[in-house]
C-alpha cells in the first residue's frame, strides 16, 4: 500500500538539526521510501511517498518527526490505478 507524507517545519527546529538528523535515519523495518522531495519552504517542507503493509510502519514514521514537521498521512494511489479504477466506474481510494 502507498502513503503519500506531507510534512510541514514546525518552529523550533533549524534547517542544521534537520538535516543532521536526516543524514542518520532510516526507515523502520517494512517501509520502502519510493520517493523523498525536499523544498526549500515549510509549507510543504517534505513530501514523500512510502509503501508499507502496515499502517503502523507509517505511524512510526510520523512519530519519528513530529517534534520538527506537522505530517500528514493519506493512503495514495498511482495516477495508473487512479485512472483504472475510474475506467470501472470506482471512485480512487482516498479522492473525495
Amino acid at each position: 500500500m502507498l502513503f503519500g507524507l506531507v510534512m510541514k517545519g514546525r518552529p523550533g527546529g533549524t534547517p542544521g538539526e534537520r538535516s543532521a538528523r536526516r543524514m542518520r535515519w532510516q526507515p523502520p523495518d517494512g517501509a520502502n521510501v519510493v520517493g523523498e522531495y525536499w523544498f526549500p519552504t515549510d509549507d510543504p517542507s517534505v513530501v514523500a511517498i512510502v509503501e508499507a503493509e502496515d499502517p503502523a510502519t507509517v505511524e512510526a514514521i510520523r512519530l519519528a518527526w513530529e517534534d520538527f514537521f506537522d505530517v500528514g498521512v493519506f493512503p495514495i494511489v498511482t495516477a495508473e490505478e487512479g485512472l483504472e479504477q475510474l475506467r470501472r466506474g470506482m471512485p480512487a481510494r482516498g479522492s473525495s
